[in-house]
């Protein structure tokens, strides 16, 4: 990996889009990868995503587009995943060039169904991607804001930190400050969870719970993060860093928080299906959070805002009975 490494982008939504907005501010061309052939063609027409952050304006000669994964990858150094997780195994089926020697970087914020595991263990797992070769992009940071030009921040995680620190330089601009970190399970588990506790945020929301028991909620579900990340996987870490609480805090608070609207739609009275229907996005949280629950009936961590959510969404519980359980249980 080097200043001429080309990069490619897998995915077409929100995130997607606005991660090439970034990198085009920095680097001649990148390669991307979109699904569908029409969107690609109606993105050369008029300048930008027609679906996704329309706002942002691209000079598209500068974008060399394809609907074959297989091309984007082999001609690629640098292959960063932005497309939900529950759809990231449907996206590679058609995989046949090797990632194994790529430096892939995660900017997924979920698990993948099924597997029970965070993108980078099922891309070492299941993709034969050295650890080493294993990069994630967490926030704090909004798409919506990116299109804005808001500054943000960026933190770019890989036990290889040389790796990291390249890539955070072709992401450095005036709107977006990066830093680095070598917590590849942590700042991933971290992106997932705060999903799961911004749709708890929301539902309280709809249920009219003010801002004074939220921001009870949030000190208590970043201990909740703590808890689970250090037992899954224990290393030295500061959980009040931008990586981990910020991430928590826009997602949990933002108008842009797709998490939060979903949650806001159940603690209102919407149905799960009727909610994701009306969104028309995905909110990442809902599938994550059975995931989690799988997971930590190994390792048991107490994790009572993860399982109100869980009991919400899939047990069906009351959302108001079980905020209310939910209530006596926080500190």
């Amino acid at each position: 990996m080097n200043k001429s490494s080309k990069i490619a982008i897998i995915g077409g939504g929100s995130w997607a889009t606005a991660i090439a907005k970034i990198l085009m501010e920095n680097v001649s061309e990148i390669n991307w990868y979109m699904r569908n052939p029409e969107t690609i063609d109606q993105f050369k027409e008029l300048g930008h995503n027609p679906r996704y952050i329309t706002s942002a304006e691209f000079e598209t000669d500068k974008i060399n587009f394809s609907s074959d994964i297989n091309e984007i990858v082999n001609n690629s150094d640098i292959i960063i995943f932005a497309i939900p997780s529950a759809f990231l195994k449907n996206a590679l089926k058609n995989l046949t060039a090797s990632i194994k020697d790529k430096f892939v970087v995660s900017a997924i914020k979920g698990i993948v169904p099924d597997e029970n595991m965070i993108i980078g263990e099922f891309l070492n797992e299941k993709f034969d991607v050295p650890i080493d070769n294993i990069g994630v992009i967490s926030g704090p940071c909004h798409a919506e804001e990116v299109a804005l030009e808001r500054l943000s921040y960026l933190t770019i995680a890989s036990q290889d930190t040389k790796k990291a620190r390249e890539l955070a330089l072709k992401m450095e601009c005036a709107y977006i400050k990066t830093s680095i970190s070598d917590d590849i399970y942590g700042t991933e588990y971290a992106a997932v969870l705060k999903n799961v506790i911004a749709i708890a945020s929301g539902i309280c929301h709809g249920l009219r719970y003010g801002d004074n028991f939220q921001a009870v909620l949030i000190s208590n579900a970043i201990q909740e993060i703590k808890r689970f990340v250090d037992t899954v996987h224990p290393i030295t870490r500061d959980i009040k860093s931008s990586a981990y609480l910020g991430d928590l805090l826009v997602t949990c608070y933002s108008q842009f928080s797709r998490n939060r609207t979903f949650g806001t739609m159940i603690g209102k009275g919407y149905s799960v299906k009727f909610a994701q229907l009306e969104m028309h996005m995905i909110a990442e949280g809902y599938y994550a959070v059975s995931c989690i629950k799988e997971i930590n009936d190994k390792y048991m961590v107490h994790m009572p805002i993860t399982m109100a959510v869980y009991n919400i969404l899939y047990e069906k519980i009351s959302p108001a009975m079980e905020i209310k359980l939910l209530t006596e249980d926080l500190r």
